[in-house]
C-alpha cells in the first residue's frame, strides 16, 4: 500500500484506527521514521490543513493519532513526561470541527488541528490549571484565559496541558527546570538524563516529540525561548501586550507574554496570527493596532537588504555553540543579510538586580489577583497561603529545593512601593531607550542576532540548573520581540540563532527567521537517546 493510500484510509478512518495502531505508531516515532501516519503528525499546519481540506485526513484521526503517540512516547516508551493532563473533550471537539468542515465552515488555518497549553494558562473546562504546583492540583478555572478562548475561536482543538517548571520557575533559586510537584519531571527529547530548560519545559519535549502540531509556552524571561532552543523549536516571545496576559497564572505583568512553539517558522507564525488580538481584560493588548497575518512574512528572501547586528557581547560561553552560531551567520550572509559585526548591547548590568525586584513585587501582588478572578475556591488565596501550603506538604513540594523566591516576594511591599517604582523605571531606561533600542538606532539596525542559548545541560537535583549563557534578558525586561531557530547542534544537542528587534517588530522578524531556516533547515527530529555519548580524543 503506498504512501497516499495509507494516508486516504488510515488516518480518516478515526478513533478506533488511531487506538488500534497505537503500537505500531510506537515504533515509528521512536526510530524518527517519517512514514504513513507518523508522517502526518510530524507534519505542520498547512499539510495537515490541506489533508483535511481533501478529505484524507479528519480531525479527530489526527487527534486521536496524537493521542496515540502521547501514551506510546510520552506515557510509556522513554516517557518524556511532557503532558501534566490531557483534555477529555479532545476527541469531541475535533469531532464537532469535523462537522463544522463538512458544512462548509472553516474558521481558519487552526481549524481543527490540536494545540497544547501550558499548564499555567487558564481553561474554563473539565482540565485543571495549577502552574505545577499540588497546591492548584483540583482547581478548574472560573474561565477560560484570552489566549484559550483565541484559540477556540480559531477552531483549534485543545489537546491537553504540558507540564512546567513549577509556579513557571519563579520558585527556588536552586530550582531544577521542567520539574513540578504536580506533574514530576520532563525530559529532553534529544538525551533523557538532560534538562529541557524552563519554564516552558512541557510545550518544548511536546512540540519536539511530535505530540501536537503547536504548543504555547508562555515567558517572563527565556522562558520561551530557551526551552525552543534547547529542544531544537522555532519559539517566539512577542512584544509585552501583542497576546493578553489575563487568565495567565503571573510572575510579573510587565514582562509576562505567552507566545509560539513549534517545528517550523510557518507554524510558529500561524499560531502568533491567532493568539494576538486587543483584549479588554488587558489594557497592554490595544497597543499594537490591528494584528497582521504573519504568514505574510513568511519570505524566502526575507533577509535580503536586511541590516543585522552581531550582539557579540552575548557569544563566549562555549566554543563549540560560537562555532554552529558563525556557520549561521554566513548562511545570513549569503541570503544577502548585511552584518554589522561587532555591536554590543548596552548597560546590560545596570538592571540585573532591578529585573529581580520587579518579579518579586510584581508576583506577590500578580498571583492574589489572578487566585481571585480565575481560581477564587483554590486552597490558597495568597503569596503566604503558598508558602504555607508548601511547608505543610514538604514531602512533595520541597524534596528537590525550596521557595526562596516564594518567602522573598512575601516579604515585599506593594506595587506603589518607591523601591519598586524605581527598579521598574530602571529596567525600562537601559534595557528600553539606553539599551536595544539605541543600539539599533547607532548601527540602523533591523535585528539584533546572537546564540540563544547553550546546548541542554545535564538535570542536577542536588546543584539545581547551570545555563550555559542566555541572549533572553534585554527582549524579556524591554517587553520586546525574541524569535529562536534551529541553527545546528553540539554533540548532538540543538541550540538555537535569535532574532531580536525592536516593538511590535514581529513581522520583520519573521521574514528573516523564516529566510535563515529554509536556507539551513538545521531541525532534526529527536531520538530519545539515553544520554549523549562524547569521542574522547
Amino acid at each position: 500500500m503506498d504512501r497516499r493510500s495509507f494516508v486516504g484510509i488510515g488516518l480518516a478512518a478515526g478513533a478506533a484506527a488511531g487506538a488500534a495502531r497505537a503500537d505500531t505508531l510506537a515504533h515509528t516515532s521512536h526510530t524518527a521514521a517519517h512514514t504513513g501516519a507518523s508522517a502526518v503528525l510530524d507534519a505542520g499546519v498547512l499539510r495537515q490543513q490541506a489533508l483535511m481540506e481533501s478529505g484524507k485526513l479528519s480531525a479527530h484521526a489526527l487527534t486521536s493519532h496524537y493521542l496515540a503517540r502521547i501514551q506510546s512516547i510520552d506515557k510509556a516508551g522513554p516517557r518524556i513526561n511532557a503532558i501534566i493532563e490531557l483534555n477529555p473533550d479532545a476527541l469531541q471537539i475535533a469531532r464537532d470541527m469535523d462537522r463544522e468542515r463538512a458544512a462548509n465552515k472553516v474558521r481558519g488555518p487552526l481549524h481543527g488541528i490540536p494545540v497544547l497549553l501550558k499548564d499555567n494558562i487558564a481553561t474554563g473546562d473539565r482540565m485543571r490549571t495549577s502552574a505545577g504546583s499540588l497546591a492548584l492540583a483540583g482547581v478548574h478555572a472560573a474561565r477560560d484565559a484570552h489566549v484559550a478562548a483565541q484559540l477556540r475561536a480559531a477552531g483549534a482543538v485543545i489537546l491537553g496541558k504540558t507540564n512546567l517548571s513549577e509556579w513557571a520557575n519563579m520558585r527556588s533559586t536552586h530550582s531544577v527546570s521542567g520539574w513540578s510537584g504536580r506533574g514530576g519531571l520532563t525530559r529532553n527529547p534529544y538525551a533523557l538524563d538532560r534538562n529541557c530548560s524552563g519554564s516552558s519545559s512541557g510545550s518544548g519535549a511536546a512540540i519536539a516529540a511530535g505530540l501536537a502540531t503547536l504548543a504555547v509556552g508562555t515567558e517572563t524571561d527565556g522562558s520561551i525561548v530557551s526551552p525552543a532552543s534547547i529542544c531544537g523549536l522555532v519559539g517566539i516571545k512577542p512584544t509585552l501586550g501583542l497576546i493578553s496576559r489575563a487568565g495567565i497564572v503571573p510572575i510579573a505583568h510587565s514582562q509576562d507574554t505567552a507566545g509560539p512553539m513549534a517545528r517550523s517558522v510557518t507554524d510558529a507564525a500561524l499560531l502568533l496570527s491567532a493568539l494576538a488580538g486587543a483584549d479588554p481584560a488587558d489594557p497592554a493588548s490595544a497597543g499594537g493596532g490591528a494584528v497582521p497575518d504573519y504568514s505574510k512574512s513568511l519570505d524566502k528572501n526575507g533577509l535580503r537588504g536586511m541590516r543585522i547586528g552581531v550582539a557579540r557581547n552575548f557569544f563566549g560561553s562555549n566554543d563549540m555553540l560560537d562555532a554552529v552560531i558563525e556557520r549561521a551567520l554566513l548562511v545570513l550572509k549569503a541570503q544577502g543579510a548585511i552584518l554589522v559585526d561587532p555591536v554590543e548591547v548596552p548597560n546590560l548590568g545596570k538592571y540585573a538586580d532591578s529585573e529581580t525586584e520587579v518579579l518579586l513585587y510584581e508576583f506577590k501582588a500578580g498571583l492574589a489577583a489572578y487566585l481571585k478572578a480565575y481560581a477564587p475556591d483554590a486552597p490558597v488565596a495568597d503569596m503566604a497561603g503558598l508558602i504555607a501550603f508548601n511547608q505543610k506538604n514538604q514531602a512533595t513540594e520541597l524534596a528537590y529545593f525550596g521557595q526562596e523566591y516564594l518567602l522573598r516576594a512575601e516579604a515585599k511591599g506593594g506595587l506603589e512601593s518607591k523601591e519598586y517604582l524605581d527598579a521598574l523605571a530602571n529596567n525600562q531606561r537601559y534595557s528600553r531607550a539606553e539599551g536595544i533600542d539605541q543600539v539599533m538606532r547607532e548601527q540602523r539596525l533591523d535585528a539584533l542576532v546572537a546564540p540563544t542559548g547553550g546546548p541542554a545541560w545535564l538535570t542536577d537535583f542536588i546543584n539545581g540548573d547551570h545555563f550555559g549563557g542566555s541572549f533572553s534578558t534585554p527582549a524579556a525586561v524591554a517587553g520586546y520581540p525574541h524569535i529562536t531557530v534551529p541553527a545546528g547542534f553540539v554533540h548532538g544537542l540543538p541550540v538555537g540563532l535569535s532574532f531580536v528587534g525592536g516593538s511590535y517588530s514581529e513581522a520583520a522578524l519573521i521574514r528573516m527567521a523564516y529566510a535563515y531556516e529554509q536556507a539551513s533547515l538545521q531541525r532534526r527530529a529527536p531520538r530519545f537517546p539515553a544520554s549523549v555519548t562524547v569521542a574522547l580524543k
